[in-house]
């Protein structure tokens, strides 16, 4: 389980800010436009090594692996083809402030398949909180996340070169390794205990899809004939 906390109340609006420094803040929750239905205020980060653990940036909805992973894991091997220091410049370093949510542009490049698999509920851009209103007007803050800043987020993506580590922050401080040449279309566990430090990561290869014929069935068996008519 987590450790114990340092007892540091934070701010419901960014992870790690005291209450005086979040009544300088913005309020206002961040406009969504064109997202997907089942979006949830699942807050996480997704973040890079560093010598004393990680340092990100915060990312607001739909942080389940269910929704992060296929997307990283795709925009790895497509989109950035295989470009970590890429990929890490445009998650973090090129974000002014924090992310609202991840979008299927980071699909680019992908197979049509997969693609098509993930977007079934409709394509969204990537968008950020760079339009979020302070109280005294002046421009809000980067969202920086690191381990001393983890209280009331869910999730963390921390990008390895070896590939994605998950942290279940509701139950742990570490998490299993996820591969970057794991399917994108995996079947992806979204149940926190499940994500152990050390363990094999709950997930599971993608259902087969259905076997295609361009046979005709054979005509149903309608039973005896009837007997020719007498003339």
């Amino acid at each position: 389980m987590r450790a114990a906390t340092t007892g540091r109340q934070n701010s419901p609006h960014h992870p790690g800010l005291t209450p005086e420094t979040a009544a300088h803040r913005a309020t206002a929750r961040p406009a969504v436009h064109h997202l997907p239905e089942r979006l949830l205020s699942t807050r996480s980060f997704i973040a890079r090594p560093t010598d004393s653990g990680f340092e990100g940036l915060y990312c607001h909805y739909d942080g389940f692996p269910d929704h992060q992973l296929p997307l990283l894991l795709a925009a790895y091997n497509h989109r950035f083809a295989g470009d970590l220091d890429a990929m890490t410049r445009h998650l973090i370093d090129d974000v002014p402030v924090g992310w609202s949510t991840l979008g299927t542009d980071l699909l680019d490049g992908a197979p049509e398949q997969i693609r098509t698999a993930l977007t079934l509920h409709g394509e969204y851009p990537s968008s950020g909180l760079d339009d979020l209103i302070t109280l005294d007007g002046s421009p809000p803050e980067r969202m920086t996340v690191t381990p001393e800043t983890t209280e009331g987020l869910d999730w963390g993506y921390i990008l390895r070169p070896e590939g994605i580590e998950v942290i279940s922050l509701r139950e742990y401080t570490r998490g299993p390794l996820v591969g970057w040449d794991t399917d994108p279309l995996s079947r992806i566990s979204d149940a926190p205990a499940r994500w152990v430090p050390g363990w094999p990561a709950p997930i599971a290869a993608p259902r087969p899809a259905p076997r295609l014929t361009t046979t005709a069935p054979a005509a149903a068996d309608s039973g005896p004939q009837r007997a020719a008519a007498r003339r």
